[in-house]
């Protein structure tokens, strides 16, 4: 017989994680948002193999609500991910820019370039 009390204290859980990778992605924590993602997969395959009872009105309304909760996080979550994918590519760009300046300087390094004709 499957437990049904235990999956909603999941979707709690799974609403208490989701809020606080949310808030490591808007204090730029992003290594640790990312070690939150595991515990996030395995509380939504837990959700998945403890499903509440479906007589269970009362139970099935938190877990929709708490569904709606981690939805939105998701979604402002994702705003905030593909912000810092876009901020990342900046930086990947700028980098290849200045490794070209460098390279095309550096080859010059020791050369005194003068002028062809001084005499114009």
């Amino acid at each position: 017989m499957t437990n049904f009390i235990p999956s909603l204290t999941d979707w709690h859980a799974l609403h208490a994680l989701s809020t606080t990778m949310l808030n490591l992605a808007h204090s730029g924590k992003w290594d640790e948002l990312i070690e939150q993602e595991v515990n996030y997969v395995q509380l939504v395959e837990s959700i998945a193999h403890n499903p509440i009872s479906p007589g269970n009105k009362q139970q099935t309304q938190q877990a929709k609500e708490l569904l709606s909760l981690v939805l939105s996080n998701e979604a402002e979550l994702k705003v905030l991910l593909q912000q810092r994918m876009e901020e990342l590519r900046g930086l990947i760009d700028q980098t290849g820019k200045q490794h070209s300046v460098t390279a095309a300087y550096g080859n010059l390094s020791g050369k005194v370039l003068m002028p062809n004709n001084l005499n114009r």
